[in-house]
């Protein structure tokens, strides 16, 4: 039923999107499971709605086991919301293998950890909604942010796969791709060491390109909008496969993107970010 109360885990729920989420859903009524790794010892919210757990999306045991909890608990799960993430600065060159190891832990391999953990028992009642979280830089690659672009443009592809290997059994895949918002994940990015050094060949293009996409995330939508937006997806009854979330402007580069020859819109990018064509 469309409003009918689900078992609904919201990784990376102790900020940003995924607190958001966690708190406007069960706002709702649904029955929600918030998993954190700073998350000291299980809590319940929201008017007993919203149980926090401990998981770090990193390690398997401990993903297993809040999974394993949970099915416990509800003897089922409705919607995974796999928000756990990341953010990381620096050009590629700049950034060390293993920072790049760090970031796809936690943004690729945590949440395939998270969606294998939960398909057996999706597949299992044959039905069942993941949320896979990339972002409009899962789309475009962005200066300095190329790591960053690279874990969502992973995401993409899993996401895709997933989609048509679960459908049979009555499985959605979404995977929705925001924009800028003004959330606790601009202060959190982790800066590449070599980029941030004085003696970088890109010192001066990287702090521009960083000044400006923190100002756009800055005076990006709250969170709150990907919250409604969420708790719509999971409401509706024909569910596409994607949705961005942000400004008409953002949207529309993705568009732009696809009729612009590639190097034209490069040069546009690039300007945009980093003042240099």
């Amino acid at each position: 039923m469309k409003d009918a109360s689900k078992v609904i885990l919201v990784t990376g729920a102790t900020s940003g999107f995924g607190k958001a989420t966690a708190l406007y859903l069960a706002g709702l009524g649904h029955k929600v499971y918030g998993f954190g790794r700073s998350v000291e010892s299980t809590s319940k919210e929201a008017g007993g709605n919203l149980t926090m757990m401990r998981m770090d999306v990193d390690d398997s045991a401990s993903v297993n086991d809040a999974m394993g909890a949970v099915l416990a608990a509800e003897g089922r799960i409705d919607v995974v919301l796999a928000a756990a993430g990341l953010g990381l600065g620096g050009s590629v060159e700049d950034i060390s293998i293993a920072e790049a190891k760090a970031l796809f832990e936690t943004n690729v391999f945590g949440v395939l950890r998270t969606v294998k953990a939960a398909a057996p028992a999706m597949r299992k009642q044959r039905s069942g909604l993941i949320v896979f979280v990339s972002s409009i830089g899962g789309l475009i690659g962005l200066p300095f942010q190329g790591m960053y672009s690279s874990t969502k443009f992973a995401i993409e592809g899993l996401a895709e796969a997933m989609s048509m290997e679960l459908r049979p059994f009555g499985v959605d895949v979404v995977i929705v791709e925001p924009g800028d918002f003004a959330t606790g994940f601009t202060a959190n990015r982790v800066k590449a060491a070599m980029s941030e050094a004085p003696d970088s060949e890109y010192k001066e293009t990287y702090k521009r390109a960083m000044r400006n996409i923190e100002k756009d995330e800055n005076s990006g939508y709250k969170p709150d909008v990907f919250a409604i937006a969420l708790s719509r997806i999971i409401s509706s009854r024909r569910r596409k496969l994607r949705y961005m979330i942000g400004s008409p402007l953002q949207k529309s580069s993705v568009f732009i993107k696809k009729v612009l020859p590639a190097r034209l819109f490069e040069r546009i990018m690039g300007w945009y970010y980093t003042g240099s064509r």
